[in-house]
């Protein structure tokens, strides 16, 4: 539910009661991942979505049912080669759906949304799998431990599950852990569903060139915290870069050490200038973070290899460098060569080839790891 806390948080505030269906297991060739949610008020006003459109109809039904009999239940939608006609997803996967009844005066759920909305790091842990007086009950997990909320009369239960959220939430990790109803991490007998909401992670693009405005776009699309830094005050302005959320008149690589990075980072040098580049990239190069990428020729990267090898880098932290930058969709304009960039960005993050799907045999989804997801189709109540 914190995929639409911004939504949500207005109707909290209008003290309106509602229904939440969280998308909280996937598998196969699912439209959106655990995380997506819906949500039904009281008077019938639905936002967000679990399934692209598939399973909509039905899911709002369950969430009007929720909202009349104020039960959590559990479905899993499918594609039944058995039954045209059944509700299911046409995409042949598989998705199970969380629908939970929430009054506008319910403090865990209110307190998450609002963090969220904050931007605060934040973990939301739901029994979505387990004895019916524990299903759909939260806790609300901060980084540092603490949570509000609980199981009823199971604190053991409450203390395993915030470990288990806080460990998720170190990583930004969404899923389901298993344990067991005793607390023990044992699995068995309750499955969590924990949301992890982290702020947005860092694109940092080095270069106030034309590249770089199409590039700012592209990294807000895809909900970056994208920040443009420049050693020249007359290419770095808010009139060039409307878009960015920080425009830093700097050094590259001085204002690279300062600045705060994590492995969620992603670093972009489209300044082609061997005076900025090899101190950045001699920086970049040995920071634990996501993706390291740099403009130019074939000529100007083997130039720059070198420069960088005589500067001391090891082969195997220049490996780390993806230039020149972008996959090869014969981008010809800024806007083009911003596209092949974010794409290179999100299959790199993802697991992806860059390959047509076409005739490839590539999955189409990956999980965490690069793999394809799966799994067996089918509709059934929990």
């Amino acid at each position: 539910m914190l995929d639409i806390a911004e939504e949500l948080r207005g109707w909290f505030e209008e003290g309106r009661d509602f229904a939440v269906a969280t998308v909280v297991a996937v598998s196969g060739s699912a439209p959106r991942a655990p995380g997506a949610a819906l949500a039904v008020s009281n008077d019938g006003t639905a936002i967000g979505s679990v399934s692209g459109g598939c399973v909509e109809g039905a899911v709002y039904d369950l969430c009007v049912q929720a909202l009349r009999d104020g039960r959590t239940v559990r479905e899993r939608f499918g594609y039944d080669d058995e039954d045209a006609f059944a509700v299911g997803l046409t995409c042949g996967g598989v998705i199970e759906v969380l629908v939970t009844p929430v009054r506008a005066d319910a403090p865990v759920f209110r307190a998450g949304v609002a963090a969220a909305v904050r931007g605060e790091p934040t973990a939301l842990a739901r029994v979505a799998r387990g004895p019916a007086e524990l299903l759909g009950r939260a806790l609300l997990v901060r980084p540092d431990g603490s949570y509000e909320g609980g199981f009823g009369g199971a604190p053991d239960l409450a203390r395993t599950a915030a470990a288990e959220a806080r460990a998720m939430l170190d990583t930004g990790r969404t899923g389901t852990v298993e344990v067991a109803e005793n607390g023990s991490r044992c699995p068995g007998g309750v499955t969590l569903f924990v949301e992890s909401r982290m702020p947005p992670p860092r694109m940092i693009v080095f270069g106030a060139v034309d590249f770089a405005t199409a590039l700012v776009r592209a990294g807000k699309f895809l909900g970056y915290h994208v920040t443009v830094c420049d050693a020249r005050p007359v290419f770095a302005t808010r009139v060039r870069f409307p878009d960015a959320d920080e425009l830093v008149v700097d050094w590259p690589h001085r204002y690279l050490r300062r600045t705060a990075t994590d492995g969620r980072t992603v670093l972009c040098v489209l300044t082609h200038d061997m005076k900025f580049d090899v101190p950045l990239l001699e920086t970049a190069l040995r920071l634990p973070v996501a993706f390291v990428g740099a403009m130019g020729s074939r000529r100007t990267h083997e130039d720059r290899d070198r420069r960088l090898r005589e500067a001391g880098l090891t082969s195997r932290e220049l490996s780390r460098l993806r230039s020149p930058i972008g996959l090869d969709l014969g981008a010809r304009t800024p806007e083009e060569t911003a596209l092949s960039i974010a794409a290179e960005i999100v299959a790199a993050r993802r697991g992806g080839t860059g390959a047509p799907l076409t005739g490839s045999g590539t999955p189409i989804h990956h999980d965490a790891n690069g793999r394809e997801e799966g799994g067996s189709p089918s509709r059934s109540a929990a």
